[in-house]
């Protein structure tokens, strides 16, 4: 138990490097026109093209989950289950946290939290594909991190 555990854990981390690639070189590369809608300024609709990404992520953990419990593989299902909470943890983040999609925490005062969504705001900077900064999403340069100077 304590092995599948670790694997859900380890997964978990490591979609962060597949995250911060996938962001890269996928939705600021050939998958830009589902990803451009998301550097618009302001959301015109509930949904973006941006958020069929959820279902790409989404197949994958589904689709483990599923064959690991059917045929009795159960790290396959763990690592279903760690993409499963990362995309968890990526919508509590980067649609409610950061882009106050949903108004649930609005007023933190957190430094890690209010950096990610400084890194983040740089991030969004950058109206095209090309020259960005900041892919990742709970691992971001720790000079976010820092109190300001006044």
């Amino acid at each position: 138990m304590i092995f599948l555990f670790l694997i859900v854990l380890v997964t978990f981390v490591i979609m962060e490097g597949i995250t911060w690639c996938t962001h890269k070189y996928i939705m600021h590369g050939f998958l830009w026109y589902l990803h451009e809608d998301h550097h618009q300024p302001k959301y015109k609709n509930l949904f973006e093209k941006n958020d069929l990404f959820f279902v790409i992520f989404a197949l994958p953990s589904s689709m483990s989950i599923y064959y690991g419990f059917e045929n009795k593989i159960y790290f396959i299902s763990a690592i279903g289950f760690g993409i499963m909470l990362y995309g968890i943890a990526y919508f509590l983040v980067h649609d409610v946290l950061i882009h106050q999609r949903f108004k649930w925490f609005k007023r933190t005062k957190n430094r890690y939290l209010l950096g990610l969504r400084k890194a983040h705001k740089i991030h969004h900077k950058k109206l095209m594909k090309h020259d960005g900064e900041c892919f990742g999403m709970l691992f971001v340069p720790f000079k976010y991190f820092r109190k300001p100077k006044f």
